[in-house]
């Protein structure tokens, strides 16, 4: 059927097809010369369309969120608190330390000045040096830090 058809209109078809060939030659050739007169305005056009697209892209990177959630599982020992812990009545007749040497020690622990010290257990100041500096010396340490670091290593502070 569709060969019946281009027989019998073969030439208008050839010289509809020849027409538009040549509308588009044209059309080609207005653009050309329609850009040749035009050229500033369409370099300026492009350099608009370049820096408006590369300020678009560089919006949306910095835009983005750069934090990620990381998830650290870690083992946390927690200790009893100091108010809760009862010595060992053994472990302090081993290291000779006193009843009353032992509370100025758990205070001290709690990060409580000299004077704090002796205001909580009634106690003068200089009773409470005594008492320190005895501590000191039945756990062979020079500091307070010390001293309670050791004490919690040999289980006299929780």
């Amino acid at each position: 059927m569709f060969g019946k058809m281009f027989s019998k209109n073969k030439l208008v078809i050839l010289y509809g097809a020849s027409l538009a060939g040549i509308l588009l030659f044209l059309k080609w050739l207005e653009f050309r010369f329609v850009i040749m007169d035009h050229a500033f305005e369409v370099y300026i056009g492009v350099i608009a369309l370049i820096f408006t697209s590369l300020g678009i892209w560089l919006a949306i990177k910095l835009s983005k969120p750069k934090t990620e959630t990381i998830i650290i599982e870690k083992e946390i020992y927690i200790s009893k608190p100091a108010g809760d812990f009862v010595p060992d009545e053994k472990l302090l007749l081993t290291h000779g330390i006193s009843k009353r040497e032992w509370e100025v020690l758990s205070l001290m622990s709690e990060g409580l000045s000299n004077q704090e010290i002796a205001s909580r257990l009634y106690l003068s100041v200089n009773t409470i040096k005594t008492h320190s500096s005895r501590l000191f010396e039945k756990l062979e340490v020079k500091r307070r830090t010390q001293a309670i670091e050791k004490a919690k290593r040999t289980g006299l502070l929780a």
